[in-house]
Protein backbone atom coordinates (compact mmCIF):
# COMPACT_ATOMS: atom_id res chain seq x y z
CA UNK A 1 0.00 0.00 0.00
CA UNK A 2 1.43 3.63 -0.71
CA UNK A 3 1.47 6.17 1.15
CA UNK A 4 0.79 9.95 -0.12
CA UNK A 5 0.98 13.15 1.34
CA UNK A 6 -1.77 15.36 1.40
CA UNK A 7 -1.08 18.78 1.39
CA UNK A 8 -3.42 22.41 1.22
CA UNK A 9 -2.88 26.08 1.58
CA UNK A 10 -6.54 26.02 3.87
CA UNK A 11 -4.61 24.84 6.77
CA UNK A 12 -1.88 26.11 8.27
CA UNK A 13 1.71 24.74 6.78
CA UNK A 14 3.53 22.45 9.13
CA UNK A 15 5.50 24.17 11.21
CA UNK A 16 8.22 21.13 11.60
CA UNK A 17 9.27 17.86 9.48
CA UNK A 18 5.82 16.57 9.44
CA UNK A 19 2.68 16.37 6.75
CA UNK A 20 -0.42 18.12 7.13
CA UNK A 21 -1.74 14.80 6.67
CA UNK A 22 -1.16 11.01 4.70
CA UNK A 23 -3.37 9.24 2.89
CA UNK A 24 -2.78 5.57 3.41
CA UNK A 25 -5.44 3.53 1.28
CA UNK A 26 -9.07 4.24 2.10
CA UNK A 27 -7.71 6.28 5.30
CA UNK A 28 -6.51 9.80 5.99
CA UNK A 29 -4.30 10.28 8.64
CA UNK A 30 -4.26 14.82 10.18
CA UNK A 31 -1.40 15.86 11.75
CA UNK A 32 -2.87 18.00 15.28
CA UNK A 33 -4.04 21.19 13.87
CA UNK A 34 -3.25 24.31 16.47
CA UNK A 35 -6.08 26.79 16.11
CA UNK A 36 -3.90 28.91 13.35
CA UNK A 37 -5.90 30.41 11.06
CA UNK A 38 -3.92 29.78 7.78
CA UNK A 39 -4.43 33.09 6.13
CA UNK A 40 -3.28 35.41 8.51
CA UNK A 41 -0.77 33.51 11.01
CA UNK A 42 -3.07 34.54 13.62
CA UNK A 43 -3.34 32.02 16.97
CA UNK A 44 -6.94 31.86 18.17
CA UNK A 45 -6.51 32.53 22.02
CA UNK A 46 -10.02 31.81 23.40
CA UNK A 47 -11.20 28.01 23.67
CA UNK A 48 -14.30 28.42 21.42
CA UNK A 49 -12.89 30.30 18.57
CA UNK A 50 -9.61 28.20 18.54
CA UNK A 51 -11.81 24.33 18.22
CA UNK A 52 -13.46 26.13 15.39
CA UNK A 53 -10.46 27.32 14.02
CA UNK A 54 -8.62 23.67 14.79
CA UNK A 55 -11.40 21.91 12.90
CA UNK A 56 -11.86 24.34 10.30
CA UNK A 57 -8.27 23.36 9.36
CA UNK A 58 -8.67 19.81 10.12
CA UNK A 59 -11.78 20.16 8.17
CA UNK A 60 -9.75 21.29 4.99
CA UNK A 61 -6.83 18.85 5.15
CA UNK A 62 -9.58 16.02 4.79
CA UNK A 63 -11.80 17.46 2.19
CA UNK A 64 -8.26 18.11 0.04
CA UNK A 65 -8.17 14.34 0.43
CA UNK A 66 -11.31 13.43 -0.94
CA UNK A 67 -13.36 12.64 2.38
CA UNK A 68 -15.63 14.94 4.62
CA UNK A 69 -16.10 15.85 8.46
CA UNK A 70 -19.10 12.96 8.85
CA UNK A 71 -17.03 10.14 7.17
CA UNK A 72 -13.86 10.95 10.34
CA UNK A 73 -13.94 7.78 12.55
CA UNK A 74 -11.73 8.93 15.37
CA UNK A 75 -10.54 12.37 16.97
CA UNK A 76 -7.94 13.09 19.67
CA UNK A 77 -7.70 16.39 21.06
CA UNK A 78 -5.14 17.86 23.30
CA UNK A 79 -6.28 20.92 25.92
CA UNK A 80 -3.81 22.66 27.80
CA UNK A 81 -6.66 23.08 30.40
CA UNK A 82 -8.66 20.23 30.73
CA UNK A 83 -11.54 23.34 32.18
CA UNK A 84 -11.99 24.49 29.04
CA UNK A 85 -13.46 21.05 28.29
CA UNK A 86 -17.13 21.57 28.40
CA UNK A 87 -16.52 25.51 25.88
CA UNK A 88 -14.75 22.76 23.46
CA UNK A 89 -17.48 20.35 23.69
CA UNK A 90 -20.07 22.88 22.76
CA UNK A 91 -18.21 23.67 19.53
CA UNK A 92 -17.22 20.40 18.78
CA UNK A 93 -20.60 19.27 19.08
CA UNK A 94 -21.60 21.62 16.58
CA UNK A 95 -18.90 19.70 13.48
CA UNK A 96 -20.73 16.15 14.24
CA UNK A 97 -24.78 16.78 14.66
CA UNK A 98 -24.85 12.68 14.38
CA UNK A 99 -22.91 10.24 14.84
CA UNK A 100 -19.95 11.61 16.53
CA UNK A 101 -16.29 10.08 15.57
CA UNK A 102 -14.59 7.62 18.48
CA UNK A 103 -12.61 10.56 20.38
CA UNK A 104 -10.00 10.84 23.15
CA UNK A 105 -9.24 14.34 25.19
CA UNK A 106 -6.80 14.73 27.30
CA UNK A 107 -4.92 17.53 29.19
CA UNK A 108 -1.28 18.52 27.76
CA UNK A 109 1.32 20.56 29.75
CA UNK A 110 2.35 22.77 26.84
CA UNK A 111 1.26 22.61 22.98
CA UNK A 112 3.37 23.96 19.83
CA UNK A 113 3.28 27.54 19.63
CA UNK A 114 1.75 27.81 23.47
CA UNK A 115 -2.24 26.42 21.57
CA UNK A 116 -4.89 26.44 23.72
CA UNK A 117 -5.91 22.95 21.68
CA UNK A 118 -4.55 21.06 19.10
CA UNK A 119 -7.21 18.39 16.89
CA UNK A 120 -6.13 15.36 15.00
CA UNK A 121 -8.23 13.27 12.91
CA UNK A 122 -8.35 9.71 11.16
CA UNK A 123 -11.50 9.64 8.16
CA UNK A 124 -12.28 7.18 5.22
CA UNK A 125 -12.03 8.28 1.70
CA UNK A 126 -15.20 6.71 0.00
Amino acid sequence: MNKQTVSTQNAPAAIGPYSQGIKVGNLIFTSGQIPMNPQSGELIADIEGATKQSLDNVKAIIESAGSSMDKIVKTVVFLSNINDYTAMNAVYATYFPSNPPARSAVQVARLPKDAVIEIEAIALIE
